[in-house]
Formats: structure tokens, sequence, C-alpha cells
């Protein structure tokens, strides 16, 4: 049977830790989504030199295991770059996951850009737009639009994402859990509690993504 008197006692300790939670996966996204967005108009434009240099990063961070990111940047760099000692697991999530999903939004930025009507762009350059005119007023307002969902999406893998930087020390939700649990040994109240919470917010995200989608959409709906 299932503790739920220990289950009930242990909600708000576990809520105290996530703001924390909340607050590095929101960092994360807005840093992912700002270099996001460098990567896809670099890969869409073919700028000589740093399209290589995007192709290298986006495959790099796609193609290693999370996990590895943040040992690597949390365990392996400061033995490179002394200023890197002080680094915090905070700062290294942050910077892991930050790194991490800019590749794979980069890519669905790109893919939203490259879907645009060809003829939009040259009616854009016809009235003589600049390309920074046109990617500021035609094509990114559009894009964001199509990308809109997959960025949701990946913003709710970021926040289960959160629950590795307990590896590093850092008491974040899932830290706080395993902490708890493994002073009472009640690992499936404990476990079970905490994935209730990941569980909760993620349909509550999904509800909020969908009441964006349809204030996107409101313009195309007949």
């Amino acid at each position: 049977m299932l503790n739920l008197e220990y289950m009930w006692g242990l909600l708000p300790v576990l809520l105290r830790y996530l703001p924390l939670t909340l607050q590095m996966a929101t960092i994360a996204m807005l840093f992912a989504l700002v270099l996001a967005c460098l990567l896809a108009v670099v890969r869409v434009s073919r700028v000589p030199g740093l399209n290589g240099l995007a192709l290298l990063f986006i495959s790099f961070f796609r193609g290693t295991p999370l996990l590895v990111q943040l040992f690597l940047f949390y365990y392996g760099l400061p033995q490179l770059i002394d200023s890197l000692i002080s680094i915090t697991g905070v700062t290294a999530a942050v910077l892991g996951l930050t790194l991490h999903f800019s590749a794979y939004m980069a890519e669905s930025i790109r893919a939203a850009i490259v879907g645009i009507d060809r003829s939009q762009t040259e009616a854009a350059l016809s009235i003589g737009m600049t390309q920074s005119q046109l990617m500021r007023r035609i094509i990114l307002p559009q894009a964001t639009r199509v990308a809109t969902p997959t960025l949701m999406n990946y913003f709710i893998d970021m926040i289960k994402a959160t629950s590795l930087a307990f590896t590093l020390g850092v008491t974040e939700l899932m830290g706080a859990t395993q902490k708890e649990a493994a002073g009472s040994f009640l690992y499936l109240e404990a476990f079970l509690l905490v994935a209730i919470i990941y569980w909760v917010i993620v349909e509550m995200l999904s509800w909020g993504q969908r009441r964006l989608e349809t204030y996107l959409n409101r313009a195309y709906q007949r």
C-alpha cells in the first residue's frame, strides 16, 4: 500500500524546489531561442564559413547525449579553462540545456523559414525591401506561427530535462526528491509524487500551447 500520508506531507517540501526547476528551463529556453534563430538564419542564408560552423554545432549537440554534455561542461571544461573551475551546477545545467536544445530548435526554425512561399520573398524584394527587412517583417512572423507548436514541445522537454541537473549536485525538483527518498526509504511514494508533479506541469503547458496555437491561427481560419 502507498503511504499517502507521507506523499501528502512531502508535496509542499518538493514544491519549494519547483521555482528553481522552472527558472532553469525558462532561462535556458530564452537563450536557446535566440541562439536557434541566429543558427537558422545562418543556415538559410548559407553565410560562407559560418554555415559550416553552424552545421558542426548542430551535428555535435544533436548527436551526443544531454547528460554527456552536462558532464562535459561541469567536469571537463574546467580542466582546460581555469576560470570555469568555479562554475556552479545551475550555470552548467542552463548552459547545457541552452546549447543542446538550440541545435534542435534551429532546425525547426529553419524548416519553418524555408516553408514560406517563395513568391512572398520575390514580391518583398521587388518593392525594395532589404534582406534584413524581409526577414524581420515577412519571413520571421510567419515562421513563428509555424514553429510555435514545435518550440513549445521543446520547452516541455526542457522542463523534464532539468531533472538531469541533480547529477551535477543541483537540488532542484528531482534532486530534492532523491534526497527525501534516500532519507525515508519510501522510493515508490517519492518518485511517484514527483512524476505526478511533472505530469501536471506538462498538462498545463500543453493546454496553454493549444490556446496559443488557436490564437496564432485565428487569421487563417475561415
